[in-house]
């Protein structure tokens, strides 16, 4: 895409333990359009993170391209990477962890401004003050502890971190999944108005396809690590073409319990990416799984320009 600000090409990571080698991510291509938020769905186990971190090169690719306005940060070296880090950042899943307790929050929102000397110590807290008002927090918490705050407060210091540096991407690594639900449509809406006040761009990892069907422009499904579908986000809603991401649907829950619904329940766990499945490695769960699936990774079916499936059955399962 022309417009893309992200680029990825089959992206790989894996890790070498005592027992194995994991396969993390395996040959994930896609874009990421300027100004645009791209979700990033599936199950605990499934790569999510991983590929986060890899796009940021906390976690260093095993092979692959990714081109971020046009440079390929994977041949960066360290100093060079360190000027891009100023246009990507990264919101971490756990409020708690992710902050320093023994930092006040001015502190740990300032720490990229003096690591990258921004400014002098009036001019920092001054634009402290003003992320704390842009996130909706009051200035004065910038003297407060961590432990001080809830947990949705806790995210919105670090979406403020985040934002510091003024990025033009940020991964939000399921940057809601630890919220009660009314905080969760407070954050999100946050989220969506930097998106327009700031053209931010974005890849919002999460588990919960009704959280990125509210947020996303575009939805990738991932599973052991591999693309299984990606697309428009009401094409991935309505007419899902992969037996994984029908099933995510299907878990949904519907604000009318009396309303007709099919649950497509999955049996067993996600496999180990120790020892993944041989061909379409959804394989071993599909309730559609045949013959042809155990040989040969799926190619990607176009139903459209923009969405994609990978499963060799989709045109037989639901005629696209």
């Amino acid at each position: 895409m022309s417009d893309a600000l992200l680029q990825i090409r089959n992206l790989t990571k894996r890790f070498e333990t005592a027992s194995g080698t994991v396969h993390a991510v395996e040959d994930v291509s896609f874009d990421i359009p300027r100004g645009s938020i791209m979700g990033l769905v599936g199950e605990s186990g499934s790569g999510k993170t991983t590929l986060g971190r890899t796009l940021l090169r906390l976690v260093e690719p095993t092979s692959g391209e990714i081109r971020f306005d046009g440079t390929d940060i994977t041949g960066l070296d360290d100093r060079s990477m360190r000027d891009m880090r100023r246009r990507m950042q990264i919101i971490f899943q756990d409020p708690v962890s992710s902050l320093n307790p023994r930092l006040k929050v001015g502190d740990l929102i300032a720490e990229g401004l003096r690591a990258f000397g921004i400014g002098r110590r009036r001019e920092r807290r001054d634009r402290v003050a003003a992320l704390l008002e842009e996130v909706g927090l009051s200035p004065d918490h910038m003297n407060r502890y961590p432990h001080a705050f809830s947990g949705g407060q806790r995210q919105r210091i670090g979406i403020a971190r985040a934002l510091a540096l003024e990025p033009e991407f940020i991964v939000a690594d399921e940057s809601v999944s630890a919220l009660d639900v009314s905080i969760q449509a407070q954050v999100l809406n946050l989220l969506l108005d930097l998106r327009e006040r700031r053209n931010l761009t974005m890849l919002f990892i999460a588990h919960d396809l009704s959280v990125v069907n509210y947020l996303c422009d575009r939805v990738a499904v991932l599973y052991l690590g591999r693309l299984m579908e990606i697309g428009p986000t009401n094409a991935i809603q309505h007419v899902s073409a992969h037996p994984y991401t029908r099933a995510l649907n299907s878990a949904i829950p519907r604000p009318d319990p009396r309303a007709a619904r099919t649950r497509t329940l999955l049996e067993g766990d996600i496999p180990s990416p120790l020892v993944p499945p041989s061909g379409c490695v959804f394989r071993t769960r599909c309730p559609h799984a045949a013959e042809l699936c155990a040989s040969g990774i799926p190619d990607a079916h176009v139903l459209d320009g923009q969405h994609q499936s990978y499963c060799k059955r989709t045109e037989d399962l639901y005629g696209h």
